[in-house]
């Protein structure tokens, strides 16, 4: 624990379970909007300049999902937010930028996307857009990791769109499971995600970015009725259409090449100790929110 570590959007999904999963062995800021805005450059230095920090994970994201309250500016804001904290490389020793495999462009998808695909394709939507450019500035700095998730699902995810979650959500209120079409995803577990981005706290890497990627490929049908069987339930799984959608997965060898001792949670675990996680805590969860199909 001899670095501090500066984690932004700790109020979101992935940030949220970096603090609890991390929080007992580094010491870590997750400053709240009220107390950092990254759309100020000046405001991002100052707090930089009066706290040691080591490492800073940028976690932090304009959202452009379909549940999004206020989709407008993801590409101004995303790429002012990572830039604020780009420019001010002589305050920390590492930047880990947490991005996606969005960076790719989902319409050209195709199984086990490696990382030397970066610029075959320019993602069209915004979201995509500003993780691309960020990545290819990211490119330029040594001193910048970009870590590039496809599917990450655990704890404090919405889930009202978020398919696993959803579905979990869905069996606990005694609803059908839906999915839209059938589809081979890449998923990783969020505390999976957390330990690979923990290694970068000390690991020098060999590469500017690396897909984070599970060992094996799901599709979508037969995680539906993985948390059908895990919940000892009679509900229906409904497929809306028909047939096969573009697989989003990508090809994670480079990181395992690099740090073979990492540890990949089975998903069957990991989906299990989801439910239960949500069993806990299924008076919270909103029913009406499961009965919008988004």
């Amino acid at each position: 624990m001899s670095e501090t570590i500066l984690v932004t959007g700790g109020s979101g999904f992935i940030g949220r379970n970096l603090l609890e999963t991390l929080g007992e062995r580094w010491r870590l800021l997750a400053p709240p909007h009220g107390e950092l805005e990254l759309l100020d450059d000046g405001q991002v230095a100052r707090y930089l300049e009066s706290h040691d920090v080591g490492v800073v994970v940028h976690c932090a994201v304009r959202p452009g999902h379909r549940n999004a309250a206020d989709p407008s500016a993801q590409l101004e804001r995303n790429l002012r937010m990572f830039a604020n904290l780009a420019r001010c490389r002589d305050s920390y020793r590492r930047l880990i930028f947490v991005s996606s495999g969005a960076v790719y462009d989902q319409r050209h998808s195709r199984p086990r996307l490696p990382e030397t695909a970066f610029g075959e394709h320019v993602p069209v939507d915004e979201h995509g857009f500003s993780k691309y450019l960020c990545a290819a500035y990211a490119a330029t700095r040594p001193d910048i990791v970009e870590l590039r998730p496809f599917g990450v699902f655990g704890p404090y995810e919405d889930y009202a769109i978020r398919f696993i979650s959803n579905a979990i959500c869905k069996t606990l209120a005694d609803l059908p499971v839906t999915l839209r079409q059938d589809r081979r995803f890449d998923y990783t577990p969020v505390g999976d995600l957390a330990r690979v981005i923990e290694r970068f706290f000390t690991h020098d890497p060999r590469h500017g970015a690396y897909n984070v990627s599970a060992p094996e490929t799901w599709r979508l049908l037969e995680l539906a009725h993985l948390v059908v069987r895990l919940s000892g339930k009679d509900v229906p799984v409904v497929v809306a259409n028909e047939g096969m959608g573009a697989e989003y997965s990508g090809d994670g060898a480079r990181l395992r090449d690099e740090l073979p001792d990492l540890e990949h949670t089975p998903i069957e675990l990991a989906v299990a100790r989801l439910y239960d996680w949500y069993a806990l805590r299924r008076d919270a969860i909103d029913r009406d929110a499961l009965l919008v199909d988004r």
